[in-house]
């Protein structure tokens, strides 16, 4: 990793801090914890796969446009413009496109869209996935079933969709560092909200 990539994940790290906090104060689903902590992880996961110095800037800023607010929303053009195409480009492979949709309906457009995502896009994704899955798994151990009254579908189809985003990874980018880990969480899911 160059002293560009470190200084420009410096920079992402700080723009996703004032996203995700300053003007927010977001947490993750039903938890009093702040949500940078979910794209810092996805970032963690990222470098320890071996990802470029653009993917962990993806994975930092994953869900910049996706949850950023009207007072301070963020585009594809406001990345691009700070970070560069590449990073973009990952970032909006991985948000979805109309929140104004139903859940279902925007779970499917993010699952069909999977096959037009390029492997470095696969990977965040996969990042992604991989940590709320696994913070998923860690809250229904203490939460049971309790922990779907955060969500916007029931446990069946959660684990539904889990299964099928994995499969459609699998199937686009079989050499996928994190598939190993994803089927692994999927299984563990696969046991606990059976």
């Amino acid at each position: 990793m160059t002293a560009t990539d470190v200084s420009l994940i410096q920079k992402a790290l700080k723009f996703a801090y004032k996203v995700h906090q300053i003007d927010q104060f977001q947490t993750r689903k039903g938890k009093a914890i702040p949500y940078i902590l979910h794209p810092l992880s996805v970032a963690n996961r990222l470098s320890r796969a071996g990802a470029s110095g653009n993917e962990i800037i993806a994975g930092l800023l994953h869900d910049t446009i996706e949850d950023s607010t009207e007072k301070n929303k963020v585009a594809k053009e406001d990345l691009k413009k700070e970070f560069g195409s590449d990073v973009a480009r990952m970032v909006n492979d991985v948000t979805e496109q109309d929140k104004a949709l139903p859940w279902q309906e925007r779970k499917e457009a993010a699952l069909n869209h999977i096959t037009n995502m390029q492997s470095d896009s696969m990977l965040v994704k996969s990042a992604d996935v991989l940590d709320n899955l696994s913070d998923q798994i860690a809250d229904y151990k203490v939460k049971g079933d309790e922990m779907f009254a955060n969500f916007n579908a029931p446990k069946g189809k959660q684990l539904q969709r889990y299964r099928r985003l994995v499969d459609a990874l699998e199937k686009a980018w079989p050499e996928n560092p994190l598939l190993p880990d994803l089927k692994e969480k999927v299984g563990v899911v696969n046991k606990l909200w059976a």
